[in-house]
Order: C-alpha cells, then structure tokens, then sequence
C-alpha cells in the first residue's frame, strides 16, 4: 500500500526489531521509577534567564591618577536556587559611571560585553585573569596599599575580583602559620639588618614590626611579581617578599 508523504522530510532514523522490544519494555519500567524521591530543580545561570526586577550588589570606588574623576565600578547579582541548598549568588550586571567623559564609548563597551558573559553563565571567573593581565602602553601607577595596577581596565578587574571574593565565587589560598611565621621573622631580620641591630628572638620575631613607610614595608621595597606589592627586598643575596613569602630563590 502506498503511502503519500504531504510534509517536507526533515529527518529520519532506522528502527531496529530490538528497539522495538526495549519501547515495549519501557512503560513496564515506568512505575518502578517514579516510586524515587522528587530531585529538587537546581537553577543553573544561561543567557536565556530572565532579569527580575530586583537586583543586589555593590558599589566600589577606583581614584586613579590616569583620570580627573572618580570611577564608580557597581556590580549586581542575581540569587539563585533562593532558600535552598543549592543558592548561591553570582554577578549578572556592572556598570561603571564616572564625571569623565573621555573614555565614555570603551567603559559602555567593557560594561555590556562583561555583563553578557556574566549572563552566559559557567565559570566567569577567568575575567578577571584577562583584565589584570591588559597592560597601559603609557605606564601603570600604584593604588593605595603600593600594589602595582598596569592599567584602569586591571584595576577595574581587581575589583570584579574582590567582588567574586565577598560573594564566595573566588577563594583565596589560605597562607598556613609556618609561612606567616618565616615572614615575620624574614621581616624582622631584614629590619635589624637595616638599623645595624642583631636579628630579633624568635618570640618578638613572630609580632609585627613597626611600618617603615605609607605601604607598611620596608624603604626601598621594590615591586613582587607574584602579588604585586611592593615589598620585595634584598635578603641574603635574594630577593625576598615580605608581603606573600616568594622567593627568587625558591
């Protein structure tokens, strides 16, 4: 018997006698499954999702010497999976508002383009890595602390960073007691080094020395490449940090 096709073929896939048997099988199988516990819908971030009409976030303050004004970095977040096990908060939007008009197309540029990968959902975290790597060809400046920012765009990625962090998307290394301990005695060694004093005891080495500059680290401290703080000093033919512990000698 012939059978006339009236709609376009779009697809078409070849039943097997065995797949037949295994349908039949099925709905046999169907009431055993549904006898398990109900999985709670775990909400997942995707471009799809929807804006709800409430936001939370955080403002953050950049005053750099590259600019007359202010920047003013404001990211939201959405909360998912709310009263569950599963919530979580994870940023949806950034804005960045500021009196300079200079660079107002590129900082709404940066602002859409960082907000639709927020949007895109998975790990967004790579961002950051990407902004604090884009370097100024003029020069970069040091931010309150003596931490070196090679550019605006790496500073605004610090505070993305920062952010990640107070909502618990980024973790820190935790710096164990023996490292915190080597450092604090690296420091007071360096410092008694310094004022032609013998090297302090081990007790008094583990308190925390006196600042010597607006950084809180030695004069003449020069730039870490690891944390980028200046504090790294000549120990023992070494350049040594005293901020986070990394040597050039290992």
């Amino acid at each position: 018997m012939a059978i006339k096709i009236e709609k376009k073929i779009k697809g078409y896939n070849v039943v097997k006698p065995e797949d037949k048997a295994a349908s039949a099988a099925a709905p046999a199988a169907a009431p055993a499954a549904s006898k398990e516990a109900p999985k709670a819908e775990v909400i997942q971030m995707h471009e799809s999702l929807e804006r709800p009409e409430t936001l939370v976030g955080s403002t953050y303050k950049i005053k750099s010497p590259l600019f007359e004004h202010a920047l003013y970095v404001t990211v939201n977040d959405i909360v998912l999976n709310v009263g569950t096990q599963y919530e979580q908060r994870r940023p949806f939007e950034i804005f960045i508002n500021s009196k300079n008009m200079d660079h107002f197309q590129w900082i709404v540029a940066l602002t859409r383009i960082i907000s639709a990968v927020f949007r895109k959902g998975g790990d967004v975290t790579f961002l950051v890595e990407e902004m604090k790597a884009v370097f100024d060809p003029r020069g970069g400046y040091f931010k309150a602390g003596g931490i070196y920012m090679p550019s605006i765009v790496a500073e605004i990625g610090a505070v993305i960073e920062q952010h990640m962090k107070t909502i618990g998307l980024i973790h820190d290394p935790e710096m164990d007691e023996s490292t915190r301990k080597l450092i604090a005695e690296k420091r007071a060694a360096y410092e008694a080094a310094a004022n032609g004093k013998s090297p302090a005891p081990a007790a008094t080495a583990e308190a925390k020395a006196e600042p010597t500059n607006a950084n809180g680290f030695p004069p003449g401290a020069t730039l870490c490449a690891k944390c980028n703080t200046q504090a790294l000093v000549l120990m023992d033919g070494c350049q040594t940090c005293l901020n986070c512990g990394y040597s050039k000698c290992g």
